[in-house]
């Protein structure tokens, strides 16, 4: 479950992470009101989650009370990378002269959790880890014994953290992973840690992501659950009960299994797309359940083309070729292309059904994944 800014932050400030006096608006006055009351400059956010608010005009600066209504006033209603933007979070701007990165998260690869920091917060981390690893300073810990003090600061001076903030930024990293470890967090994370010309630290944003399956242990967090569904696409998830994450990109993807969905995504990737969604059917996939992903993945403004990846064990190529033409004969035209590749059980009559007047068949998933990434730009073009 991914916690919205405004409840990430909340979560901090609970734990004693200073964050700037905030409230959160539904509507234009609220969200003048809120900015009077907090005093100006304020930063005016869409609470959406995705990434790149500001590049995409979803963060703004506002400096007296015509601003904020004009600005709040672009904000509500607007869509934001396919998400319908309806609250704001009205914050005191923050007069910063540094930005940094501190973050914490599980490293599949070793089996431990591992606590960043960085000083080049403010821009996207994952470039950041692409372009620059070593910007990143790592420092993986035991979780029997939790962060010791000596961690985070060796974490923070191989960081290259200003002397004079890096006691108070090593303790935001340590109670940053008490957070993630005590609330079963999937991911933590403060972009941007800002730094003052005073030399306070302040966690300008805030990224709080727990794991579905332990928060029957966080009843306060399971509470905002219901909070959490940006858009129309996250509630027929939940109501399909489909395990869906929304990307930015414009090739949806549906498989069966979360490790060949995966290797769908790694390998639009690879053929120069951009993976729109990760959409697991499951197993034993029946024709209504891929008639649903259908539904949901042609929800997606952002989805250009679509590739259907299944290899069939419990789940039988027959039902998933029965799903796919109920769910497209329902259209007088077939919104989006649609590409298919079946294998495994009863693989061959799968695509004896199929319609191939309404979906592309390609017998491997390189051919699949090609198909639908050219589809894609030519949309574009």
């Amino acid at each position: 479950m991914k916690l919205h800014e405004y409840q990430a932050k909340e979560v901090f400030a609970d734990a004693g992470i200073p964050t700037p006096s905030a409230r959160l608006a539904g509507t234009v006055d609220e969200a003048v009101a809120a900015a009077e009351e907090i005093g100006f400059p304020v930063a005016v956010k869409a609470q959406v989650q995705v990434g790149g608010r500001g590049k995409a005009g979803g963060i703004e600066i506002a400096g007296d009370a015509e601003e904020a209504r004009a600005i709040a006033d672009d904000i509500l209603g607007m869509d934001l990378k396919g998400y319908h933007v309806d609250r704001v979070l009205v914050e005191a701007a923050v007069d910063f002269v540094d930005e940094l990165y501190v973050g914490v998260t599980m490293d599949r690869g070793e089996g431990r959790p591992v606590a960043m920091v960085s000083t080049r917060g403010g821009v996207n981390i994952e470039e950041v880890a692409a372009e620059d690893p070593e910007a990143i300073a790592r420092e993986h810990v035991d979780p029997a014994f939790g962060m010791h003090p000596y961690q985070a600061r060796k974490a923070v001076y191989d960081a290259g953290v200003d002397r004079a903030v890096a006691r108070d930024v090593a303790g935001v990293l340590t109670t940053l992973y008490e957070l993630w470890d005590e609330r079963d967090g999937s991911d933590a994370e403060i972009n941007p840690l800002m730094v003052t010309a005073d030399d306070e630290v302040i966690a300008a944003d805030a990224v709080f992501n727990v794991d579905d399956d332990a928060l029957f242990r966080q009843p306060d967090l399971a509470e905002m659950e219901e909070e959490t569904a940006d858009d129309e696409l996250e509630a027929k998830a939940n109501e399909y009960g489909f395990d869906y994450v929304r990307l930015d990109g414009d090739v949806g993807i549906i498989g069966n299994g979360a490790g060949l969905v995966m290797t769908t995504l790694d390998l639009v990737d690879y053929y120069g797309g951009d993976p729109a969604n990760f959409l697991d059917v499951g197993g034993g996939a029946k024709a209504e359940r891929i008639s649903n992903a259908l539904d949901m993945v042609f929800s997606d403004d952002n989805v250009d083309a679509v590739v259907f990846n299944i290899f069939g064990g419990i789940t039988r190529g027959d039902e998933v070729a029965r799903g796919i033409n109920e769910a497209l004969g329902s259209f007088d035209e077939v919104p989006k292309p649609v590409v298919v590749r079946l294998a495994g059980t009863n693989a061959a009559e799968g695509m004896e059904i199929l319609n191939t007047d309404l979906v592309t068949v390609e017998e491997t998933l390189e051919d699949a994944v090609q198909r639908a990434v050219e589809y894609a730009a030519e949309v574009k073009a």
